[in-house]
């Protein structure tokens, strides 16, 4: 088989956690907790560490309660670090492609803290997200990511409209949606 026809070959885990995506998107988001919840109980915590994160960046959406969402985005983080170390990274397009997560994940981070009161935690994560950015294509994505960092930052500096409390339906909309109160759109997987 043709190297680049090895690569295009569909990854069944990120598959599913897409279809369950979809279903969130759909409206219903308890549902998608419960589903995205049985595909982690099956993943583990020793599983792939790509879908560990996609999965828990993903499982944060759905959370009600701030402080749970944290906890998600924080495994997610977590199994970022892992396949950044991952002496086999290159199953997962590379180190440089792992590296382009850390901009919306320190950004999710850094809006959790933000919503639970911890601003220096927020402006801490901020910073690595703004950090983390040149590691973002120019494109539509990297973009936006970048947009909510700048909005993120405004209010943080008592510029922008503030976002107390569990308001943050579905991180994935258009730019009119939640990433507009400082949170970044989500890659499909």
């Amino acid at each position: 088989m043709a190297k680049g026809q090895e690569q295009a070959a569909p990854d069944a885990v990120l598959t599913r956690i897409g279809q369950v995506a979809m279903l969130h998107h759909a409206g219903d988001r308890e549902e998608a907790r419960h589903r995205y919840l049985a595909l982690w109980a099956e993943i583990g915590e020793r599983g792939d560490p790509l879908h560990r994160c996609t999965l828990a960046r993903y499982l944060a959406d759905t959370q009600d309660d701030p402080a749970q969402e944290l906890t998600w985005d924080l495994r997610a983080l977590s199994a970022a670090e892992e396949l950044t170390e991952d002496r086999q990274a290159d199953r997962h397009e590379g180190t440089p492609a792992a590296r382009a997560l850390y901009p919306s994940l320190h950004l999710d981070l850094a809006a959790d803290y933000d919503r639970l009161g911890h601003r220096e935690a927020a402006r801490l994560h901020l910073g690595r997200a703004r950090a983390a950015a040149g590691a973002l294509a120019p494109d539509r994505y990297g973009e936006s990511v970048r947009a909510s960092i700048d909005r993120l930052e405004l209010r943080l500096n008592g510029v922008g409209p503030r976002t107390d409390g569990p308001d943050r339906s579905d991180r994935s909309e258009g730019p009119e949606g939640p990433e507009g109160r400082g949170r970044p759109p989500r890659q499909r997987p």
